[in-house]
C-alpha cells in the first residue's frame, strides 16, 4: 500500500544531517513471481542493492547502440538541446538525457524485456521512465560524480514519495578498474541519509555537471564506508548492473584515453508517481523527472525517432 503522497518518509535539505532505516520493501514483487532474475539474484539484490549481468546485451547490439550514441553526441542539434549537458573543462558533451524520446533505437531497448522486464520484477508493477540518458564520459579528463543517493535527490527535487525505483546502467564501452567507474557500497540502500541544506533554485543545472546539494558529509561517507565497504564495477561492453535508487554510489574522474560510455535507464513504479518536491522550490523539468507516467508498452514510452 502507498504511503499517502505527502506523508514525508525520509526528510531532507534541512537544517542538520540525518540517517534514517529504510521504511520501504526492496523487492517489491511476491516471492515466486516469474521474471527474468533468478530467486537467489533477487536475494543478492534484497541484500546488497544491486545486480550485474555479465552480457546483458550482444556485441553485434553494443555496436548499433554505440553507433546510436556517437550519432547523437555528433548531431549539432543535439548538443544545442538543453538535454545536453557539456563538460565544464573540456566542452565535451558530457550527458544526453531522454534519450528514449530522441531515438526511437533507445526507445526500442528501454521496451527490451531484457531490461524493463527486470524492472518490473523487482518493482512489482508495471513501470514508466522516470529518466534515460547516454553517458559518454570521455577520456583525457571527464569528471565523475560524487558519492550520493539517487533517492534523495528524486524524493527531495521530483517528488518521489517512495523508494520503488530501479536504475539499469549498460556498458556500451568496457568498464575497466581505471576509467572512472561505478562505485557502490553494497548494503547502504537500506539506510537513508537525510542531507543537510537548502535546495537552490535550477540547482539541476550545477548538480548535472558536479553535484552539490544532496550530498553526505564526509563524516558519514567514512561511517557507511566502514560498514559497508566500496565495490567497483568492471565488465565488458554489454554487461549491466542495476542498482537500487537508495544505493550509495558515485564514479571518480577519467584521465585515462578510453572513454566510458554507457546508457542509463531508471524506471519508477506506476504507483510511486512523482508529486510536487519535497525539499525544492520547483520541480526540475521532465527531461530529467518525467510527469508521463504511461507504462513502458503502453504506447507512448517510445522516441520520435528525430534528434
Amino acid at each position: 500500500m502507498i504511503t499517502d503522497v505527502r506523508a514525508d518518509l525520509y526528510p531532507s535539505r534541512g537544517a542538520a544531517e540525518m540517517t534514517t532505516p529504510r521504511q520501504d520493501p526492496v523487492i517489491w514483487s511476491a516471492p515466486g513471481t516469474p521474471g527474468p532474475v533468478a530467486a537467489k539474484d533477487l536475494q543478492d539484490f534484497e541484500e546488497n542493492g544491486f545486480l550485474t549481468v555479465d552480457q546483458l546485451i550482444t556485441p553485434d547490439e553494443v555496436a548499433v547502440y554505440r553507433a546510436e550514441l556517437d550519432r547523437l553526441v555528433a548531431d549539432p542539434a543535439v548538443r544545442a538541446d538543453e538535454r545536453s549537458i557539456i563538460e565544464p573543462k573540456s566542452q565535451s558533451v558530457r550527458s544526453v538525457f531522454e534519450v528514449h524520446k530522441l531515438s526511437e533505437v533507445f526507445a526500442k531497448l528501454v521496451r527490451d524485456e531484457r531490461v524493463v522486464g527486470r524492472a518490473r520484477q523487482i518493482l512489482g508493477s508495471d513501470v514508466y521512465v522516470h529518466q534515460s540518458r547516454i553517458n559518454v564520459k570521455p577520456g583525457f579528463g571527464a569528471s565523475g560524480f560524487y558519492w550520493h543517493s539517487d533517492f534523495e535527490t528524486w524524493h527531495a527535487e521530483d517528488g518521489l514519495p517512495n523508494m520503488r525505483t530501479v536504475s539499469v546502467s549498460i556498458a556500451l564501452t568496457e568498464n575497466f578498474d581505471t576509467n572512472g567507474g561505478l562505485m557502490i557500497m553494497p548494503g547502504s540502500h537500506k539506510s537513508f541519509v537525510g542531507c543537510a541544506g537548502e535546495t537552490p533554485k535550477d540547482n539541476y543545472k550545477k548538480s548535472l555537471q558536479m553535484q552539490d546539494a544532496g550530498i553526505p558529509s564526509d563524516e558519514v561517507l567514512t561511517k557507511m564506508a566502514d560498514r559497508h565497504g566500496i565495490k567497483l564495477f568492471t565488465g565488458k561492453a554489454g554487461s549491466a548492473t542495476w542498482f537500487d535508487c537508495n544505493a550509495m554510489h558515485g564514479s571518480g574522474d577519467n584521465i585515462t584515453p578510453y572513454a566510458r560510455s554507457n546508457v542509463f535507464i531508471v524506471f519508477n513504479s506506476v504507483e510511486n508517481t512523482a508529486q510536487e518536491p519535497f525539499a525544492a522550490p520547483i520541480r526540475r523539468p521532465e527531461f530529467i523527472g518525467a510527469r508521463d507516467f504511461t507504462p513502458v508498452g503502453s504506447g507512448s514510452d517510445g522516441g520520435d525517432g528525430g534528434s
